[in-house]
C-alpha cells in the first residue's frame, strides 16, 4: 500500500542524476543488503523480482470495497509506508488468514495492532535506520523555518512585496535558546548532534538515559519528565515512538506548561499531539508555532486544524521519504522479503513483533502491555 506516483508524471527528471553512497549509518549498523537493487519509484523496485508472485500495488486502503481490503484475505504479505499507512487493525488482521508478515517500508510500526498481530503469530519488520538521518535533518531544518520566520518572509517574496519589519516581526536567532527532545533514540539523538554547532543549550528525556560519555560530549541536560523539559525549553522536539502511554502526550494540559512563545517541532507521530490543543495554543500564543509532517489520520482531511491554524510550518508526511531515504527504504524491504521467502533469519534489528512477542527493535521502543493497539480508524 504505496502513495500514488506523481501527479505531475512519472517522467518527470529529478534534480540529481545520483545519490551518496552509504555503506554504514552512524552508529555502525549495514545499510540494507538485497542480493540485487532494481529501484525504481513506484512499487518500489520489486515488480521484477516478485515476478511469479501475486503482487498488487494500491493507494486504495480505505473502506470495505477499498482494492486493500478486497485482496486482504489472501494476502501472506502485507507492505505500507508510514507516510500512507494501511491501518491494520484487529478486525483487519482477523480477515487476514494467511498473513504472514506486515512490512514497514520504513520506520515506525505503529500503523499495525502490535498485539494482534503477536497474537496471530504475524512477524512486523521495518527497515530501521533507513530515514532516521532524513528525518532529523527535516527536524532542524523545521526549527530554523518557525524560529527564523521563513514562511511568511517566502510568502511575502512570491508576492511580490518587500515588508523587511514584517518579515522580522517574529524572527529570532537558535542561538542560545534551550530546546530539548523528547525521546533520544537514533533520531533524536542525531537531532542533538546536529543542533550542537548552533551554540544552543541541549536537553533531553528518554526512557533509556544516554552514556555519560553522550552527555558529556553534547552538554546534554536530562530530564527524568517530559514535564521537566517542557517548562525550561524555547524549542520541544518529539521524536518518540507512538504506544498507549505517548498517544496525546501533548495535551492541553502539559502545552499550558510549556514556557510560552515556545516551539513544538512533531516528526514522531500525530497522535501524540492533541490536534485542537495544539491549534488553540498557536491561535493563544502559548506556542509561537508548531511544524511537523506527522498527522491522524493520514492521508489528513482537508479540514484537519493543522492546515489551517496560524504560525504553522506542516508539509505531508515527507521527513522519512526523501529519494535517498527510499532508495534504502527500498533496498531494505527487497532484504526482509529475499529472507522471508527464502526461509532465512530477518535481521534481528528489523524485527517488531516475530513468534508471538516483541523483538529485536521492537523489545527496545515497546514493552509489554505497552505495544500499539487500536490505531486504526474503521477503514
Amino acid at each position: 500500500v504505496l502513495y500514488d506516483d506523481p501527479q505531475r508524471s512519472t517522467s518527470t527528471p529529478t534534480a540529481r542524476s545520483e545519490l551518496p553512497h552509504l555503506s554504514r549509518y552512524p552508529d555502525g549498523q549495514t545499510t540494507p543488503t538485497p542480493s540485487k537493487v532494481d529501484f525504481v519509484s513506484g512499487k518500489l523496485g520489486l515488480a521484477k523480482f516478485l515476478e511469479g508472485h501475486d503482487f498488487v500495488v494500491t493507494s486504495s486502503k480505505d473502506g470495505p470495497d477499498s482494492v486493500f481490503e478486497q485482496h486482504l484475505p489472501t494476502a501472506d504479505v502485507v507492505i505500507s509506508q508510514p507516510f500512507w499507512p494501511a491501518y491494520m487493525s484487529t478486525e483487519r488482521i482477523a480477515k487476514a488468514k494467511n498473513l504472514k508478515l506486515c512490512i514497514t517500508a520504513g520506520i515506525g510500526s505503529d500503523h499495525v495492532d502490535l498485539e494482534a498481530a503477536a497474537k496471530a503469530n504475524i512477524t512486523v519488520a521495518e527497515v530501521t535506520y533507513c530515514n532516521s538521518i532524513s528525518v532529523a535533518e527535516h527536524v532542524v531544518m523545521l526549527i530554523l523555518n518557525l524560529v527564523r520566520n521563513f514562511v511568511p518572509s517566502h510568502e511575502i517574496a512570491t508576492s511580490g512585496g518587500w515588508h523587511i519589519a514584517d518579515c522580522v516581526s517574529r524572527a529570532y536567532d537558535l542561538e542560545g535558546m534551550q530546546v530539548g527532545t523528547v525521546g533520544a533514540g537514533r533520531i533524536g539523538l542525531a537531532v542533538l548532534r546536529r543542533l550542537k554547532p548552533f551554540d544552543t543549550k541541549l536537553h533531553y528525556f528518554d526512557q533509556h538515559r544516554l552514556s555519560a560519555a553522550v552527555e558529556e560530549e553534547l552538554n546534554l541536560r536530562y530530564h527524568n519528565s517530559v514535564e521537566s523539559l517542557v517548562r525550561i525549553c524555547d524549542v520541544v522536539t518529539i521524536n518518540c515512538p507512538l504506544h498507549p502511554k505517548t498517544e496525546h502526550l501533548f495535551n492541553k494540559e502539559l502545552i499550558a506548561s510549556m514556557k510560552p512563545g515556545s516551539y513544538l517541532i512533531n516528526t514522531a507521530r500525530g497522535k501524540v499531539c492533541e490536534a485542537q490543543a495544539v491549534k488553540e495554543a498557536c491561535e493563544t500564543g502559548q506556542l509561537a508555532g508548531y511544524a511537523g509532517d506527522v498527522w491522524f489520520p493520514q492521508p489528513a482531511p482537508n479540514d484537519h486544524p493543522w492546515r489551517s491554524m496560524p504560525n504553522n510550518a506542516m508539509t505531508p508526511h515527507v521527513s522519512g521519504t526523501s529519494l535517498s531515504a527510499q532508495a534504502r527504504y527500498a533496498a531494505g524491504v527487497r532484504e526482509i522479503l529475499e529472507c522471508f521467502l527464502e526461509g532465512r533469519p530477518i535481521r534481528e534489528e528489523y524485527l517488531i513483533v516475530q513468534g508471538g512477542g516483541l523483538a529485536g527493535t521492537g523489545k527496545h521502543s515497546y514493552t509489554e502491555g505497552n505495544t500499539t493497539k487500536g490505531r486504526a480508524r474503521s477503514n
